[in-house]
């Protein structure tokens, strides 16, 4: 963030203000949409006011409880120990606050405002926009930040809602929700095999070059037969570990080596003879799609609305994709 302040220190331990109870809601509010949005400015034009008001909201709010919520300067602003705890709890009785206002006026199901969203880079860039779109024409008073990450977020510390994550779940106290399992498949050029005899079993992958896609498989995997259960385990060396998927699908294309991804990522070439499926009968196992979230009392509208559409609309797409390679 790099926003100034009207005091860049304010004296947390002078008189303590008690604003109304009124007061604290707002500045509470003001307070959530700082940390969300990422600066003053940008929480200024979210509540429809000024930065030196959003300032002297955020200096009420620390002096009124006696603490430092930010660690600020003219270049920098981050939460202290304080103010993640503040937030946690600040969210809480903010999303609260909204729910039951919109309840009272009887818009409980009209979600309004922004969702910030983490999503991996494949899925994100490409897969994902078409259950995004179908949301945001369904609910026409939503914005959404959609950010590309590969891993799990902060949630407080950096002020996201929610997460689409492929793989393993790190942190247990999230909320996870499974949309759907990602097939994975063995693939590769068809230069790289051509004048070589058709491998029939896993074990027979192991004399050709091979890519590794460090974040779910780097020198050995276990592949199963779809109809038999079977399972064999294979290792390689690989020429090129890479942890972005769509580098693992460049190098497959131009030859380098054989690799192992989402079956979705890869059906467009599969089915365009740009790349072909190895030992087809055989898969990694598949990959879990969660969308994750922290817990909280009360969720509001936007949330509630965007898990139920990726929900109802997730599957059917990733089943669109895997008709391509059958």
């Amino acid at each position: 963030m790099t926003e100034s302040l009207d005091s860049p220190h304010p004296a947390v331990g002078a008189a303590t203000v008690r604003p109304s109870g009124a007061d604290r809601v707002e500045l509470m509010q003001t307070f959530v949409r700082i940390v969300e949005s990422g600066s003053l400015s940008a929480a200024a034009a979210l509540l429809g006011t000024t930065q030196p008001t959003v300032s002297r909201r955020l200096q009420m709010l620390e002096r009124s409880l006696g603490l430092r919520l930010l660690q600020r300067s003219t270049h920098r602003m981050k939460l202290t120990e304080d103010g993640e705890r503040c937030f946690a709890r600040a969210k809480e009785l903010v999303t609260s606050w909204e729910a039951f206002e919109a309840d009272l006026r009887g818009t409980g199901d009209e979600p309004e405002g922004t969702l910030r969203v983490f999503v991996p880079h494949a899925f994100g860039q490409d897969m994902m926009i078409g259950p995004l779109v179908d949301f945001l024409e369904r609910y026409t008073r939503m914005k959404v930040h959609w950010f590309l990450q590969d891993r799990e977020p902060d949630f407080i510390a950096e002020g996201v809602d929610c997460a689409i994550h492929v793989g393993e779940l790190r942190d247990p106290s999230n909320v996870a929700i499974l949309l759907t399992d990602v097939p994975r498949i063995v693939v590769a050029s068809p230069e790289l095999v051509r004048g070589r005899t058709p491998p029939g079993r896993p074990s027979d992958l192991m004399a050709l070059p091979w890519l590794a896609l460090t974040t779910f498989y780097r020198t050995e995997l276990t592949l199963a037969h779809r109809q038999t259960h079977e399972s064999e385990r294979i290792t390689f060396d690989p020429r090129m570990s890479t942890d972005n998927l769509f580098a693992l699908r460049s190098a497959a294309l131009r030859g380098l080596g054989v690799g192992v991804a989402s079956a979705w990522v890869m059906a467009e070439d599969i089915s365009q003879g740009r790349l072909i499926q190895l030992v087809p009968q055989w898969r990694s196992t598949p990959l879990p799609m969660y969308l994750i979230y922290p817990y909280a009392k009360y969720y509001p509208a936007r949330l509630r609305r965007f898990i139920e559409v990726m929900r109802a609309v997730v599957p059917g797409v990733i089943e669109e994709e895997q008709r391509k390679i059958r």
